[in-house]
């Protein structure tokens, strides 16, 4: 994958996916590309098999979970070993699952998204490093890696100041703000949610991970996870029905993030909704740090 070095900073050179899928395409053509021994694993032709048609068996539905670990495990450790092509392997395994958690961050996200794809490739990047390869389910815990780094990415940019010109201008139309994943976003950048808390939600709820996957992923027992996700999803729920923020009846997505995410706030305390608020104002979520999924990052 190309990228400089300026004044001892990465650049990534364009898009960091998209010079991914070409570094990887490069690996697949002319008389010798890259192969995996298909003979080494079960459910995988008895030949060499090219890194491409390799990707393809891979996401077929029918491919087991166990020869998935198999195979990322003993491509993981090449690229420990050898570096460079089987990194570039590595990644272009990945690049159907990374290239979606990509585009749904930066889906209604205004600004320059190469930022924050870079972030989610990094992230993938930085965990082949460090996953642990006797755990199983490798590639679902790399996925959280490059969805985390990816969705730090996008609350610091929602954070950070617009640039505005002086004088009249003429601007863009407001972008949906009721996008779900915008919505999670602002949720932990106030402290009603954790990033643990807001990818739990996403993930079980946008996207199609059951809860037992989840709580697999991240060490942790079902009836963890499924407490976790409620408490949160009850704080985020009085969050959206307290906000001060009007509703933008010109805006189609608004009431229907709450509706995605299966939001429902009930009847609310007073004292509920003060400590909600204390927690917005504090950044603090409403569990201890070291408890329960906390604990595990």
């Amino acid at each position: 994958m190309d990228y400089t070095r300026d004044g001892g900073h990465e650049q990534w050179q364009g898009n960091p996916l998209d010079t991914a899928r070409e570094s990887f395409g490069w690996l697949t053509v002319g008389p010798h590309p890259v192969v995996v021994d298909g003979r080494l694993f079960d459910h995988l032709p008895d030949r060499d098999v090219p890194v491409d048609e390799l990707r393809d068996l891979l996401l077929r539905p029918d491919c087991p979970r166990a020869t998935w670990d198999e195979v990322w495990a003993h491509v993981i450790l090449k690229s420990r070993l050898q570096g460079a092509t089987w990194t570039i392997v590595a990644v272009g395994l990945a690049l159907p699952t990374l290239i979606p958690i990509a585009a749904r961050l930066t889906a209604h996200y205004v600004g320059d998204p190469t930022d924050i794809h870079a972030e989610v490739l990094r992230g993938f990047l930085d965990a082949l490093d460090t996953v642990d390869l006797d755990q199983g389910r490798i590639m679902i815990r790399l996925r959280w890696a490059a969805y985390r780094a990816g969705h730090r990415a996008l609350i610091a940019a929602l954070d950070g100041p617009t640039p505005r010109a002086p004088g009249f201008r003429s601007s863009e139309p407001k972008p949906p703000s009721g996008h779900p994943d915008l919505v999670l976003a602002r949720a932990v950048a106030v402290g009603v949610l954790t990033q643990t808390e807001a990818a739990l939600i996403g993930d079980t709820r946008l996207d199609e991970v059951t809860l037992s996957e989840w709580a697999a992923a991240h060490n942790v027992t079902y009836a963890q996870v499924q407490r976790a996700r409620h408490r949160a999803e009850q704080r985020l729920a009085i969050w959206l029905s307290e906000t001060a923020e009007p509703v933008d009846e010109a805006d189609p997505t608004t009431g229907a993030a709450t509706a995605r995410l299966g939001l429902t706030a009930g009847p609310d305390s007073p004292s509920r909704s003060r400590r909600v608020a204390k927690n917005r104002e504090s950044g603090l979520s409403a569990q201890p740090p070291d408890s329960g999924l906390q604990g595990c990052g």
